[in-house]
């Protein structure tokens, strides 16, 4: 069965791409899992609260590293006995996100990365990544409206760090087929619609 990751900046709707695909899979009576990283685990829940902790000082290392624990244990107790069992995984963020957030943003070499990501996962790759592409400027105003500028260790970072992170997963999209990028900007169905599109031909 499917492996499914979304993928994007803050406020690109990621969350709600994941549970509109959801719904309509199920209404067309298929078994899906909707989970997130980090988290998606107790141990990944733990990790996540750490990681996420405003004001907590953390290392761009340590911030791979938290990051591939939880996704370790996270691919060992939910995803792979998912996939196994025929249920379609919906994940939100997945090695994708650690290679432009701490890649691209942070400046780690990104094929130590990719090592890294790869022992966490035992090489495991989604089947299919769509990409929520959403101006930095956008994502600011969408965060501040829905946090009141109370965000997490990661939404407080600065315009500069995301664009990076934005451009990050752009050149990752043009390397494989299975990405599509979205334009995040668009009404919240409109890219259900798309996207759902798209993987209806995972089931043609």
């Amino acid at each position: 069965m499917p492996f499914i990751t979304v993928e994007g900046i803050e406020g690109s709707g990621k969350s709600t791409l994941v549970a509109g695909l959801s719904e309509r899979l199920r209404a067309m009576g298929k078994e899906t899992i909707v989970t997130r990283e980090p988290g998606g685990t107790p141990a990944g829940d733990a990790i996540r609260r750490i990681f996420l902790e405003p004001g907590l000082p953390v290392a761009p290392l340590t911030e791979a590293l938290l990051l591939n624990a939880a996704r370790a244990q996270h691919v060992v107790d939910l995803i792979e006995p998912a996939l196994r069992s025929g249920v379609i995984v919906l994940c939100d963020r997945f090695v994708d996100s650690n290679l432009a957030y701490q890649g691209y943003g942070r400046g780690i070499d990104r094929s130590f990365l990719q090592e890294l990501c790869d022992t966490a996962t035992g090489g495991l790759v989604p089947n299919l990544t769509f990409v929520l592409d959403l101006p930095v400027a956008i994502s600011r105003e969408r965060v501040a409206a829905r946090n009141g500028g109370a965000g997490d260790r990661m939404e407080r970072e600065d315009p500069a760090f995301y664009e990076r992170v934005r451009h990050g997963f752009l050149d990752l999209a043009r390397a494989s087929s299975r990405y599509h990028v979205l334009d995040a900007t668009k009404p919240p169905e409109e890219l259900i619609a798309q996207a759902f599109q798209v993987l209806s031909g995972v089931f043609a």
